[in-house]
């Protein structure tokens, strides 16, 4: 019998893959409305992208089958869905975070924050909790936590053995004095058995007094070492949230809010979710920041934040990042032309619709949406591919020593001078080889997840057929008796919801199942949309209790020091302190900057431009 379960385990992928159509084939066969097959097809799409039994991608591409099959959209308006504005601003953003990375821009930046913090125990927690949240920002929330843990871990262990060194000078330093004390009183020969005694037990009592110490430290250093790794990992995921290119369910409500309301006047581009949300990332890196002091280095100020003088440990610890900073040498042409790139792209899409003023796209072009946050981020992100990598020199050598060879060869020299120059040719041509770009494509080929972009279009071709079919409408109907609650504790349910859901699905496919079933909510209570969409976004990525909820939990427990019970208690509190401050971020300036207390006119009419 126990074999059996086995080979049912083994095989459950199968078993979920073949039987689940089976299973709830019926409710297209006895109730064949266009909303009932609509919500057929989100159900097998809803338990894939639950338990992965196949690729999430995959998954991802069953709308282009199912829905023209279904007769619930055309081919041709399904297919479309997949490569939209979104997805532009999506691709744009990843090619900067793999030119950072490819140039290891991100981690000359990490430690030259990490070397001005010190390596005090809670500055050095606060340090890798805000470079790590920063990084996290721009680039992928699985390369920031891969580049940053390791440097954490190195620092610690560099910590440790300094402090061991420590205590056995100091401990070897007392009783050595004491012997040297008692020398000069021993002169008889019963004495001299006295002082052999006196040193056996001595160092006894040095062995049992560095064996309590190291157990001491190695608990000390542990709990350390515990509150290091999740404080990385976590601070990745609340980084990503601050901006709208940070991690992929931001982009997911971009692109979901524009296809449902086609008309909403961009409400939501880089500068108005960095308005909202960067806020909320800081109070929420605050808060977990304290949570993780308490849980693992106590408030202990004089040993957590340094008062007084830096102890030989702190030196040799601080003494790790300098020489991993060293490693990296001056600043290159290319990690300018990157940084210089970066900050312009960034400066560009604060200013395109600051929302406050008129941008420059409204001063360029005159009425119309002509240019997006995805125009800005293909473009700035082309340069990448055009700007060499190194300043080119112009260099007569290589002819020289063609003609050197000409002459060499006219002059019927010895065959050995004509491999030597042979050689010295084979050099120069080197030497004359053009540099690469910034960017090349075969790194862009190797470290673009392909995958997301489609996650993203199937999100968006799910939205665009629930709205065709009228299960979005049908899904508004039934949830109207919500309107009877107050705003608030829908959203603070709805949060709470989302936030349990995540801990055991993706958060692209939590979002992507969600964010329609909301926005029809909204719209049939006369809710504003984003008043339940910003804030379920945001807590989708709040992922803090099992080491699967994300790539960077996995990360920070694939070393080793983590129990799974290590990360749900620390995270269990986290995601409270997460739902909580994203509430108090939307009833607050949310609420002032997206005028959250009223029912938008973007949001009554659902149909696009022109029909």
């Amino acid at each position: 019998m126990a074999g059996f379960w086995r080979w049912l385990w083994c095989h459950r992928n199968y078993l979920i893959i073949y039987l689940t159509p089976l299973i709830f084939l019926p409710l297209p066969i006895a109730l064949p409305q266009p909303e009932v097959k609509c919500g057929y097809a989100i159900i097998l799409m809803a338990l894939f992208w639950c338990t992965e039994c196949i690729p999430l991608a995959v998954t991802a591409l069953m709308p282009v089958v199912l829905f023209p099959l279904m007769g619930i959209m055309e081919a041709g308006q399904v297919s479309i869905q997949y490569l939209k504005d979104t997805n532009m601003l999506f691709i744009g953003g990843l090619l900067v975070a793999i030119a950072v990375e490819n140039w290891n821009l991100h981690k000359r930046i990490a430690l030259g924050v990490l070397m001005l913090v010190g390596v005090r125990p809670a500055l050095l927690m606060m340090g890798f909790m805000g470079t790590t949240a920063f990084l996290s920002m721009w680039i992928s929330n699985t390369a920031t936590t891969a580049m940053m843990l390791p440097i954490a871990q190195a620092v610690l262990a560099q910590l440790a053995a300094t402090e061991a060194e420590s205590d056995e000078r100091e401990l070897r330093g007392g009783t050595s004095n004491q012997s040297f004390e008692l020398n000069e009183v021993i002169d008889n020969k019963h004495s001299v058995e006295d002082l052999n005694k006196f040193k056996r037990d001595e160092e006894s009592g040095i062995a049992s007094a560095l064996e309590s110490r190291r157990k001491e430290r190695e608990q000390k250093y542990l709990d350390l070492s515990k509150g290091m790794s999740l404080s990385v990992c976590y601070s990745a995921s609340i980084g990503g949230t601050a901006t709208l290119t940070g991690t992929t369910p931001n982009l997911i409500l971009k692109g979901q809010l524009d296809d449902i309301y086609p008309r909403n006047n961009d409400v939501i581009n880089f500068a108005s979710w960095f308005g909202f949300a960067f806020p909320n990332m800081l109070v929420m890196l605050v808060l977990s920041w304290l949570w993780l002091q308490f849980m693992y280095l106590g408030f202990n100020m004089k040993k957590s934040f340094g008062c007084g003088s830096k102890n030989e440990g702190d030196k040799e610890a601080y003494k790790v990042m300098q020489n991993e900073y060293k490693k990296l040498g001056r600043m290159k042409f290319a990690e300018g032309a990157v940084l210089t790139i970066f900050v312009l792209l960034v400066v560009l899409w604060f200013t395109r619709e600051p929302g406050f003023m008129p941008g420059w796209a409204s001063a360029v072009f005159k009425g119309g949406d002509f240019v997006t946050d995805g125009t800005v981020a293909i473009f700035m992100s082309s340069l990448f591919f055009i700007i060499p990598s190194k300043l080119p020199r112009f260099s007569c050598s290589g002819s020289s020593r063609r003609d050197n060879r000409g002459d060499s060869d006219s002059d019927s020299d010895s065959d050995g001078d004509n491999n030597e120059e042979d050689k010295k040719t084979k050099k120069s041509e080197k030497k004359l080889k053009a540099p690469p770009a910034l960017l090349t494509w075969d790194v862009v080929h190797e470290r673009m997840p392909w995958n997301i972009v489609l996650l993203l279009g199937g999100g968006f071709a799910l939205a665009s057929g629930s709205e065709a079919s009228g299960l979005s409408k049908w899904l508004g109907e039934s949830l109207a008796p919500l309107q009877q609650i107050p705003p608030f504790a829908i959203s603070l349910l709805l949060c709470l919801l989302v936030g349990t859901f995540t801990e055991c699905s993706s958060n692209t496919a939590t979002t992507t199942l969600f964010l329609p079933i909301l926005a029809s909510m909204a719209t049939t209570i006369k809710l504003h949309p984003l008043y339940v969409m910003l804030p379920c976004t945001v807590a989708a990525s709040l992922a803090f209790m099992l080491p699967v909820a994300t790539p960077p939990n996995a990360i920070a427990f694939s070393y080793g020091n983590l129990k799974v019970v290590d990360m749900a208690k620390a995270g269990c509190i986290l995601n409270v302190i997460g739902i909580l401050s994203i509430n108090l971020g939307i009833n607050t300036w949310g609420k002032a900057m997206f005028q959250l207390d009223t029912f938008p006119e973007w949001a009554f009419n659902t149909s696009k431009p022109g029909i």
